[in-house]
C-alpha cells in the first residue's frame, strides 16, 4: 500500500491536506480568499475530498484542483507581504532537519535523514510555485506530490509534502506547520525514515519565500 500525506502553508494562511494512491485531499475547502485576509495573521483552511481518475467511486474531482495561474486562493494579493523583512530568508538543511527531528524526539519519535532524491522533489516543486508565484500542491504541469517524488527516484511506500511561502525564516514555517493539525501530522508521521528541503527566495514575487519539505520513507 502506498500512502501519500501533502499538506500547505501560506505565510499568513495555512491550509492541509492528505493524498494516498486511491485518494487527494487538497486544503482549498474552507479558505477564504486571501484578500480577506489581515496581514500577518494566520489561519487555518479546511479538507476538500478529492478522487485520482483511477477511481470513479466518490466524488471525482481532481481536474478541478488542476494547476491555474488564476486560481484565488493560490494567489497573494498584490503588495501583502511587501512590509515584512526577507533578509534573514536562507535554509541550512542540516540545521532545518536537526529542529524536526528535535520536534520528533519530544513526541518520542525516531529521527529522519537528509535524502538527495526527496530534496531533489521538493526543489523542483519550489522552483515552480516560485516561477508562477502560487500556492499549491500542484505543478505546473499538473503534477502532485506523488509523480514529483517518483520522478526524482524515490521508491516511497510513504511520501508527504509541507509547503509554505511568505515565511521569512524556517523558524517560522516550521510554527506554521507544527500549529497546523494537518501539517503537524505530517511531521509526525511515525513510518518516516527521511526528509528533503527547499526554498526559493524570489523578491520579486508577492509571495517572497516558497519553502518545501518532503518526507518518506522507502519500500
Amino acid at each position: 500500500m502506498y500512502r501519500v500525506l501533502v499538506g500547505v502553508t501560506v505565510a499568513l494562511w495555512t491550509t492541509g491536506c492528505s493524498m494516498n494512491s486511491s485518494a487527494l485531499t487538497a486544503g482549498f475547502a474552507d479558505s477564504p480568499s486571501l484578500s480577506a485576509r489581515p496581514t500577518r495573521q494566520a489561519s487555518l483552511g479546511g479538507d476538500l475530498d478529492t478522487r485520482t481518475p483511477t477511481r470513479v467511486e466518490g466524488s471525482q474531482r481532481t481536474a478541478s484542483l488542476a494547476p491555474s495561474a488564476n486560481r484565488p486562493s493560490e494567489r497573494a494579493p498584490k503588495g501583502a507581504l511587501a512590509d515584512r523583512d526577507y533578509s534573514r530568508a536562507a535554509l541550512n538543511p542540516e540545521s532545518a532537519r536537526d529542529a524536526i527531528n528535535n520536534y520528533r524526539r519530544s513526541k518520542g519519535l525516531k529521527p529522519l535523514k537528509l535524502d538527495a532524491e526527496l530534496t531533489t522533489a521538493a526543489r523542483a516543486h519550489a522552483q515552480d510555485l516560485a516561477k508562477w508565484d502560487r500556492i499549491s500542491h500542484y505543478g505546473s504541469d499538473g503534477s502532485n506530490p506523488w509523480d514529483r517524488v517518483k520522478r526524482a527516484g524515490y521508491n516511497a511506500k510513504l511520501a508527504a509534502e509541507n509547503v509554505g511561502t511568505g515565511q521569512a525564516t524556517f523558524d517560522e514555517v516550521l510554527k506554521g506547520w507544527q500549529n497546523s493539525p494537518g501539517h503537524n501530522k505530517n511531521l509526525l508521521q511515525p513510518e518516516a525514515q527521511h526528509i528533503g528541503l527547499a526554498l526559493v527566495h524570489d523578491p520579486k514575487t508577492e509571495f517572497k519565500t516558497f519553502w518545501t519539505l518532503v518526507i518518506g520513507s522507502r519500500l
